[in-house]
C-alpha cells in the first residue's frame, strides 16, 4: 500500500519538475530572442550616419565642422559612438557632425586629401570649410569636448593632431613610399 501512495506524489513531482524545465526554456529563449534584437553600436553608427549632416551642406552652410573617418567594423569606432552621439546632442546646433564610411568609394576623394590611413581620424574644418586640424583614434569625450568648444570659438584647439587606438585601414589606389613620414620607412620594394 505504500508503494500506491508514493507513486502519484512521484509523478506529481515529475509533472512539477517537466513543467519548471519547459517554463525556463521558455524564458531562456525569449530572453535570447529579445537579446538577438538589441541594437549593436554599428546599426548605431549607421544611424548617427544617416542623421549626420551632408558634406557638401557642411561645406557650405557657415558652421565649423567635425568630420569623422569611420567604419562599422571599427571597434574604436564603436567604442566611440556613445560619445559622439552624446557631443552631437549638446553641440549639434553649433557645429556640424559629418561621418564618412572608409568602405564608400564615394568618399576616395575625401580618403586621400586627409591621408586616412587609420580610423577613425576626425577632421575639424572651420567656417570656411578649411582643415585646421586632424586628430586620429579613440578620443576620451573630454578631449572631443574640449576641441569643439575652441572650433566654436574659433580659437586654437588644445588637442589637435592627437593619436589614440585606431583600427588600420589602407584606401584603394593610396600608394605608400618609403619617403612618406607615416610609412615609417617600412615598406619593402
Amino acid at each position: 500500500m505504500s508503494d500506491n501512495l508514493t507513486q502519484p506524489q512521484g509523478a506529481v513531482g515529475k509533472r512539477i519538475r517537466n513543467s519548471l524545465i519547459a517554463l525556463a526554456a521558455i524564458a531562456l529563449s525569449v530572453s535570447l530572442f529579445l537579446g538577438l534584437q538589441t541594437p549593436t553600436e554599428s546599426a548605431s553608427l549607421d544611424g548617427q550616419a544617416e542623421s549626420a549632416v551632408p558634406l557638401e551642406v557642411a561645406l557650405n552652410n557657415g558652421k565649423p565642422t567635425l568630420m569623422e573617418f569611420y567604419a562599422n567594423w571599427c571597434t574604436s569606432c564603436q567604442a566611440m559612438a556613445k560619445d559622439l552621439q552624446e557631443l552631437k546632442q549638446d553641440y549639434g546646433s553649433d557645429v556640424n557632425f559629418v561621418m564618412l564610411n572608409v568602405d564608400n568609394s564615394k568618399w576616395l576623394p575625401e580618403i586621400l586629401r586627409y591621408r586616412v590611413d587609420g580610423i577613425p581620424h576626425f577632421v575639424y574644418l572651420n567656417r570656411q570649410g578649411d582643415a585646421i586640424a586632424q586628430t586620429l583614434g579613440e578620443q576620451p569625450h573630454s578631449i572631443l569636448q574640449a576641441d569643439l568648444e575652441a572650433l566654436i570659438a574659433d580659437a586654437k584647439l588644445p588637442y589637435a593632431n592627437a593619436t589614440g587606438k585606431t583600427s588600420e585601414f589602407n584606401a584603394q589606389g593610396q600608394s605608400s613610399s618609403s619617403s612618406d613620414p607615416r610609412s615609417h620607412g617600412a615598406q619593402v620594394q
